[in-house]
């Protein structure tokens, strides 16, 4: 037997299985975001270390409340978070940079990719759930206003970059 927010949400053409799916994929995406920028902020080298290493791990800090924001969803719905980490990379849409480089410089445009494969995905959700699941739209916006604001942050520090390397400072 469901919820009854389950079954408003199945009358209105939500398919719930294929909704927690999706948000598993997101759940995964989110972990590895949060590690991606993570670790990139302990590698860094590079000028200017100081402010990229500090957005890296403000970023970081806002994928893993995604990530938890997203588990609370899935439970919500009465689905399982995803429970073996080895199973991100299988599900996630969003790829993983592995930090190779730490040139600063790399690993900015690694995480605008990122961040851009992440606007995509929630918009898609977006689409989704729109005028049929409030609850999932509304988390769904929330967090791609953040998306939006991180990859701004990263192109106006690669805008900086790309300046002090022209002498223009």
């Amino acid at each position: 037997m469901g919820t009854k927010g389950r079954e408003i949400l199945e009358e209105r053409g939500i398919d719930i299985l294929q909704l927690i799916k999706m948000l598993n994929q997101i759940f995964a995406d989110e972990w590895l975001a949060y590690y991606q920028y993570w670790l990139g902020a302990k590698v860094a080298v590079g000028m200017p270390k100081e402010a990229v290493v500090a957005e890296l791990m403000q970023h970081a800090g806002d994928e893993l409340r995604h990530a938890g924001l997203v588990a609370d969803r899935i439970i919500q719905l009465g689905g399982v978070p995803l429970l073996d980490p080895k199973a991100w990379f299988d599900f996630a849409n969003c790829d993983y940079d592995k930090p190779e480089d730490p040139n600063v410089r790399v690993l900015v445009d690694q995480n605008i990719k990122g961040e851009q494969c992440a606007i995509d995905v929630y918009k898609k959700l977006m689409d989704y759930t729109r005028d049929k699941d409030p609850v999932t739209y509304d988390l769904a916006l929330q967090i791609l206003t953040d998306e939006l604001a991180h990859e701004e942050d990263l192109e106006a520090i690669k805008a900086d970059i790309q300046m002090t390397l022209c002498g223009q400072s």
